[in-house]
């Protein structure tokens, strides 16, 4: 049963079909209710007319079940009618007929004492008569006896019955006309809610476990009416599809991020190793000569120094993409700058290197020897990628500060993507571009990393004769 009732169109129709059986039933209760009422009330009146009746005629000799005379309140019946029950107590006995094709039939003597035994209020009571139907009977108390006169309550119960039977026939009817409508216009109205449903396992069949993805297929745009429910449902499968398209788009973007990653992480380690194993084999080729020993030495030893830095850069960018803690101490930033800008002047006397800070100290919340490696980096990475002569500005504000210079910029198809790892202007790598540290290509990825870890951001505006990144910094 359950699963007959599993889709919304059954449960739909079945709910329909329910409302309509209850009102229905309701209305069907409460004519025949109505109409027994009617019907019963009609019945006492003509039990009462009955009996005046036939009081007036007992009171004036005249046999009881002829007809007699009455005013117009109380005009007398067509005479006694077939299965009217006429009967008369007296202190010396009682009688009661019923009057047949054959005339009256005269009851038993157990009937006649339970009809001699009413009340003789003229009110109408219901008496069982054996061999008989139902009767409604009033009794008149009369100078010589009781005079008891009945209807069969048959003119109440055949009506009443036919209306029953009417009322069965003519639902069980509706109810079916009801199941089938209801499908019917249930039917159509679900038509919109399963072209949606359509969509939905049309993108469910897509493979998307792997590769570059687009999802083509949505709800026409018909279905996407906000002020319908299905409307609703359909303008919600729409965006949740953008956004898994999004998503997927992300993934697959990540996904060939990971692999050039992979590839230019192994390139450049590729090439000290190289290094090392060439100098490693001149050096066992001429061990008597001291000079070519300390050459080699002199070079395994550099290479191994750049491939330790490339792995503690790499390493400090897992933990950072990991989301491992920073340092939270209060950082003097003016200080910082100021060790920072004298480092550079020292290194690159060539260049023109200045430093505008604010009257009040620079103070901000993070990892003091992160930063520094923020702004070194920085500074290192104008210092390689301009030419002598240029004028390097670093400029500090209250939410941290920024680094200027008017060398010749970066090549317009790399400053979109400065700070991504292993950025190379060209696909030779025999020169570092402007944006690298000018070995593995980690310098201003690792200051986005590094900065974003603080709750920061960091920003490039570059034209030749003005290259801008600025840093901010929450205090």
């Amino acid at each position: 049963m359950r699963n007959v009732f599993a889709s919304l169109t059954s449960r739909l129709v079945a709910t329909a079909v329910l409302l309509v059986a209850v009102v229905a039933l309701l209305i069907a209760t409460a004519a025949t209710l109505a109409l027994h009422s009617y019907l019963s009330d009609r019945l006492d009146r003509d039990v009462e007319a009955l009996l005046g009746q036939a009081v007036q005629q007992h009171l004036h000799g005249g046999p009881l079940g002829e007809p007699g005379d009455g005013d117009s309140d109380n005009r007398p019946l067509d005479g006694p009618r077939i299965d009217d029950l006429i009967g008369f107590s007296a202190a010396n006995g009682a009688a009661a007929a019923i009057r047949t094709d054959e005339g009256y039939r005269a009851l038993d003597a157990s009937t006649v004492a339970d009809l001699a035994a009413l009340p003789a209020d003229d009110s109408a009571h219901d008496v069982q008569v054996p061999g008989y139907s139902e009767y409604r009977v009033a009794a008149r108390q009369v100078p010589d006896g009781v005079v008891i006169v009945g209807l069969s309550s048959s003119s109440v119960d055949g009506p009443v019955s036919r209306l029953v039977v009417w009322e069965v026939m003519v639902g069980v009817l509706g109810i079916a006309a009801a199941a089938v409508v209801g499908t019917i216009l249930v039917r159509r109205q679900l038509r919109p809610l399963r072209e949606v449903a359509a969509t939905a396992h049309t993108v469910a069949a897509l493979p998307l476990a792997e590769g570059e993805i687009a999802i083509a297929p949505r709800v026409p745009e018909h279905l996407t009416d906000a002020r319908t429910e299905v409307g609703q449902v359909g303008s919600a499968l729409n965006t949740l599809l953008v956004h898994v398209e999004s998503s997927l788009a992300q993934r697959h973007e990540s996904e060939q991020q990971v692999r050039q990653f992979v590839a230019d992480a192994s390139h450049e380690l590729r090439t000290p190793l190289t290094t090392i194993a060439g100098y490693t084999e001149l050096a066992r080729r001429r061990p008597d000569d001291s000079g070519a020993v300390t050459t080699a030495l002199g070079k395994v030893e550099e290479e191994s120094a750049r491939m330790t830095a490339m792995v503690e850069d790499l390493l400090l960018l897992a933990r950072l993409d990991s989301g491992r803690p920073l340092a939270r101490d209060s950082v003097d930033l003016s200080r910082l700058l100021v060790e920072a800008v004298s480092d550079a002047r020292v290194v690159a006397p060539d260049h023109r290197w200045r430093l505008d800070l604010p009257e009040e100290q620079i103070e901000v919340t993070g990892d003091g020897e992160r930063l520094h490696q923020v702004v070194s980096n920085l500074l290192t990475n104008a210092r390689k990628h301009t030419p002598p002569g240029t004028t390097v500005t670093v400029t500090g504000t209250p939410y941290g500060f920024s680094v200027h210079d008017d060398g010749p910029g970066f090549p317009p198809e790399l400053a979109a993507s400065a700070f991504e790892r292993f950025v190379r202007g060209d696909a030779s790598r025999t020169r570092p571009p402007r944006g690298t540290d000018g070995g593995a290509g980690l310098g201003l990825s690792l200051v986005d990393a590094i900065v974003t870890a603080h709750g920061g951001s960091v920003s490039l505006e570059s034209l030749p004769g003005s290259t801008t990144v600025a840093v901010t910094l929450p205090r």
